[in-house]
């Protein structure tokens, strides 16, 4: 009599601590991306300042500017996580662009308001890899409880699904960077 009643209570807590650790993972996860948000934010508001600042080095580049502020409005404006890596991608590359006018432009990289913008700029992308990987890293932890058995039974019945990994899908993101003297 005494044996089922204690592994029911075994298997009443294993479900709790299995649904637990899950909704915890989730958690992190969100966290995660969170934090990536944080530093996409940062990035949007030192994209404007330095566009003007250029510009007044680059007046005749105007596609340029047009391209690096509409990849900012579609990236800001970007809802799910899927879109948000999407427009970000595009707006590292016309970030590119920017750069490679400046390069252009000796008095502008002598400027000390643009080397503070690019520098800032520089450390919130490695802000923003670093929170990237510790996302990764989280979403990796998630999806390995909700495939993994037994918890992946939990993970059926209470709807839990798989997060989504924060991929470099941009071709020209996966090419080395080429260094030009």
């Amino acid at each position: 009599m005494m044996i089922p009643i204690i592994v029911l209570a075994v298997v009443i807590l294993w479900l709790i601590f299995a649904f637990n650790g899950l909704v915890r993972k989730k958690n992190r996860m969100a966290e995660a991306w969170s934090d990536i948000e944080v530093q996409l934010k940062r990035r949007y508001d030192l994209i404007p300042n330095l566009v003007e600042t250029v510009k007044g080095y680059a007046a005749h580049e105007k596609t340029v500017f047009e391209d690096v502020v509409k990849a900012r409005s579609v990236a800001m404006g970007a809802v799910d996580p899927k879109a948000k890596l999407e427009a970000n991608d595009t707006l590292s590359g016309t970030l590119k662009s920017l750069f490679a006018v400046a390069e252009n432009y000796p008095a502008l990289k002598a400027n000390e308001n643009f080397e503070k913008l690019q520098d800032e700029l520089t450390d919130t992308e490695d802000k923003i890899q670093a929170a990237r990987r510790f996302y990764n890293a989280n979403v990796r932890d998630f999806n390995i409880a909700v495939e993994v058995f037994p918890t992946n039974l939990i993970a059926g019945i209470f709807h839990f699904t798989k997060g989504e990994l924060f991929d470099v899908d941009n071709p020209s993101e996966k090419e080395p960077v080429q260094v030009k003297f």
